[in-house]
């Protein structure tokens, strides 16, 4: 009986190339996305993670194809960049209606299958960024952060029948989450200057932002190529113990985990300010 996997945000970058590995490692992949793109060796699925309907409807037409859903890969969503104090909580809201409601409506909607089957893998893609806060990258680390307690507590919940769940926290990756990452600068509130601004209404947090941003977009572009996280999903997927959490990524940026929990916080915090652009 073939191994099924569903795997969200599957129509660019670590999404994309998760589903592509696995298929060529013998799973029936389906890849949903909101625009349903197929790829090499794998099904497309039409699937907005920020639709109940939607996510509802996606994973039954996989059940009632296949009868059955052995993993869900998350990869869905998109970044955000500005002030924490110039962001429009609409916004704020969005970032993390798919980052951790999306993940949250998929997680829900497979699970009942995977219970019926007493089996099942579930592997949440989080961040380095859900560990480490992103200084102008603020409701995006929000939600990893979210995920990251979230995926803990499901765990407990879910192991009794068989099914398992993995945090896989990638540092930075060259993919088109870079160019595709929303950018917000000014007050929050159009028509009048909010505490973020200068007197003449030029944004006050303008340059520091600009500052951490570019430094993390440089990072990203330099960044390994999203096959590396591919092949650490599928590692998951197949192993007969898959661990709570796994990072991937440049030695240095998993270091930084490492940091935060073995140094005195005084001490990380210097060396995280340089690394982060602040």
């Amino acid at each position: 009986m073939d191994k099924i996997v569903l795997v969200t945000g599957a129509s660019a970058g670590i999404g994309r190339a998760t589903a592509t590995n696995l298929a060529a490692a013998g799973w029936a992949v389906v890849g949903a996305s909101r625009r349903g793109t197929a790829g090499g060796g794998w099904t497309g699925l039409v699937m907005d993670v920020d639709d109940d309907g939607s996510v509802a409807a996606g994973v039954r037409s996989v059940v009632d194809r296949y009868g059955h859903i052995d993993a869900l890969v998350t990869c869905a969503g998109w970044g955000l960049a500005g002030a924490v104090e110039n962001t429009p909580i609409a916004n704020a809201k969005a970032q993390l209606e798919t980052l951790f409601w999306g993940t949250a409506r998929a997680v829900q909607a497979v699970l009942p299958a995977m219970r019926a089957n007493k089996s099942g893998r579930i592997v949440l893609l989080s961040s380095i960024g859900g560990v480490i806060g992103l200084p102008f990258q603020a409701f995006y680390s929000a939600s990893k952060f979210a995920i990251e307690g979230w995926g803990e507590a499901l765990a407990y919940e879910v192991e009794p029948f068989g099914i398992k769940v993995t945090l896989l926290q990638p540092g930075n990756f060259r993919t088109d989450f870079t160019e595709n990452r929303r950018t917000l600068t000014g007050p929050a509130k159009a028509g009048a200057p909010s505490p973020g601004t200068g007197q003449d209404g030029g944004d006050a947090y303008a340059g520091a932002a600009s500052k951490a941003v570019g430094i993390m977009e440089r990072d990203e572009q330099n960044g390994a190529s999203p096959e590396g996280v591919a092949k650490a999903v599928r590692k998951v997927l197949e192993s007969s113990r898959p661990p709570r959490r796994v990072s991937v990524g440049k030695a240095s940026e998993r270091a930084g985990l490492i940091a935060k929990k073995a140094l005195p916080f005084s001490v990380f915090q210097v060396l995280a300010r340089g690394s982060l652009g602040v």
